[in-house]
């Protein structure tokens, strides 16, 4: 993540705050705004559940979604809403549609997807496969889209930090730059993992190590790699301590900024723990 927290039901994760959970009906959705009103606009394929409310979260096939609105508290103006599409082969599909205006620099949302599993330490885990096919509609934005991950030394810590977070970003949108200790965002390295290329950041949000894969040659929008490949290459490279970190969560998603209104699609994600 770039800056504070985020509070997720779970994902990795339990429910933060009231999750409220709206069923959508084939004719009408609303979207939940900053000053409480509700807007009320055309739906022509009903998903299988809406969730407009800040925190609203929705559960099945082994996934959780969460609209989470963290940071809306910085913005002047805007709304968003996280649809969950129904299962897509053995994963999920879901969108958000998002607008969000003021403080340009301050994450407003973080919509995901998290795969639930048991916690287990990162040695204990052989691979984290997955896929995942995703878009947006327009380019002007501020956003990032990324998988998520926290580890933590015990296994019932909370599911909105940890002791390192591991990020990869799959696009990037209007300039914003990853935590890292860098002021010119240098990374520390470009490589090449399961075919793709990345710039490897580092950085502190707070007490938490932050390590950022951020793609190197432009937007992946289709993605199918092993995730332990990431771990594995923190493992040799920077000593993170994989016999003491439980791994807490495994989400994909976006980072809203600002911009739209803009529609993230998700018409296939997949992730499994074994």
């Amino acid at each position: 993540m770039l800056t504070s927290l985020y509070f997720l039901p779970l994902t990795a994760f339990a429910v933060v705050g009231s999750s409220a959970l709206v069923i959508a009906t084939p004719t009408t959705t609303f979207n939940a705004t900053l000053n409480g009103d509700a807007e009320r606009t055309p739906s022509l394929v009903a998903p299988v559940a809406s969730l407009c409310t800040q925190y609203a979260y929705y559960q099945d096939n082994g996934y959780e979604f969460n609209n989470n609105i963290w940071g809306s508290g910085s913005a002047t103006s805007g709304s968003q809403c996280t649809y969950y599409n129904g299962r897509s082969g053995n994963g999920v599909a879901f969108n958000s549609d998002w607008t969000w205006r003021g403080n340009d620099n301050a994450v407003k949302s973080y919509v995901y997807a998290n795969r639930m599993f048991t916690r287990r330490p990162v040695s204990n885990i052989g691979s984290l496969p997955t896929t995942v096919r995703w878009s947006y509609d327009r380019s002007d934005l501020r956003a990032n889209v990324a998988y998520d991950i926290f580890t933590h030394t015990d296994p019932n810590h909370v599911n909105y930090n940890g002791d390192y977070e591991l990020m990869i970003w799959l696009g990037s949108y209007g300039g914003i730059w990853p935590i890292t200790e860098s002021p010119t965002a240098t990374p520390l390295e470009t490589v090449t993992i399961a075919g793709y290329r990345f710039d490897l950041h580092q950085g502190w949000n707070g007490n938490m190590r932050v390590y950022s894969f951020v793609t190197a040659q432009g937007a992946i929008t289709s993605f199918n790699a092993d995730v332990m490949l990431f771990f594995r290459h923190l493992i040799s490279r920077y000593s993170f301590p994989a016999n003491n970190q439980y791994m807490l969560i495994y989400q994909f998603g976006t980072e809203a900024f600002t911009g739209g209104p803009a529609k993230f699609n998700v018409p296939q994600f997949e992730a499994n723990v074994y």
